[in-house]
């Protein structure tokens, strides 16, 4: 199951606080005519522009929708690399990976410094298991915006699906070191930025994979959530953590000890 992480900028996350949480009646004289929870009413919609009501739909996981307003916007202003990025990312939402990318490269070809367009081209790429032309896309990123983790994150699942595992740990290794949340699937990004975490093979691989990285960024916790991930998909090499330099500084650790621990043998004397 491939899920996307999209960001959206501070301005719309606004709005949107706005449009779920509206003020109580006795500081909104209007509050009688607010809409329930979670919808926008006709007079509220008015108050956006279309591009932070494009950008809501985006929230809102309406793409549809947003696509519809987006490729308006485009139309209006058809040299804005943005709105070309953020049409692509509502066709990319919606699977239609042919249209996506074509907004993408138009993006990147009116602002070729523009990283986040790069970074999304990546990402179509790699939903097609085309991991080198994935790594081209996200290494033009990174040189564009070299301390944004997700980048490095995005090109470590790339490499992943390569099999060049070295290059893979090294680039989450990267990540971590820039923000040690960035595995986090449930924390928000900064930017219109896709992210790309389905996993094309060898599941148990990669949350060891996972677990090294987090045991040398000495981060025990994640670490041993990612090794119990692995061992439970049926990593068959779990002993090797003692050996591997990566897991010196959380060896010790008894939640370390409990996970890599042989399996008792059935019928052995204890």
């Amino acid at each position: 199951m491939t899920t996307h992480f999209l960001a959206i900028p501070a301005r719309t996350l606004l709005f949107v606080s706005f449009l779920l949480f509206p003020s109580s009646a006795q500081t909104n004289p209007d509050s009688s005519q607010v809409e329930p929870t979670g919808t926008v009413s006709g007079a509220q919609a008015q108050k956006l522009s279309d591009e932070d009501m494009a950008r809501l739909y985006l929230v809102r996981k309406q793409y549809h929708e947003a696509q519809d307003l987006f490729y308006k916007l485009t139309q209006e202003q058809p040299k804005n690399a943005v709105y070309w990025n953020e049409l692509g990312i509502s066709f990319h939402n919606q699977i239609e990976l042919g249209a996506a990318l074509k907004c993408y490269q138009k993006s990147a070809k009116l602002d070729p410094k523009y990283a986040d367009a790069q970074n999304n081209i990546g990402t179509v790429w790699y939903e097609r298991k085309k991991y080198n032309k994935a790594i081209r896309s996200y290494k033009r990123a990174l040189a564009l915006r070299q301390d944004f983790a997700p980048f490095y994150v995005n090109l470590g699942y790339a490499y992943f699906g390569a099999k060049n595992l070295e290059d893979s740990i090294t680039s989450f290794r990267k990540a971590l070191g820039i923000d040690p949340n960035a595995l986090d699937p449930s924390r928000s990004r900064a930017g219109t930025v896709i992210q790309d975490r389905s996993l094309a093979s060898d599941r148990a691989q990669f949350y060891f994979l996972l677990a090294k990285s987090f045991a040398q960024a000495g981060n025990i916790e994640r670490c041993v959530v990612y090794l119990r991930k692995a061992k439970d998909e049926g990593y068959k090499d779990l002993g090797s953590v003692r050996s591997d330099p990566a897991f010196a500084a959380v060896l010790k650790d008894p939640a370390i000890e409990e996970i890599i621990a042989p399996k008792p043998v059935e019928g052995a004397q204890p």
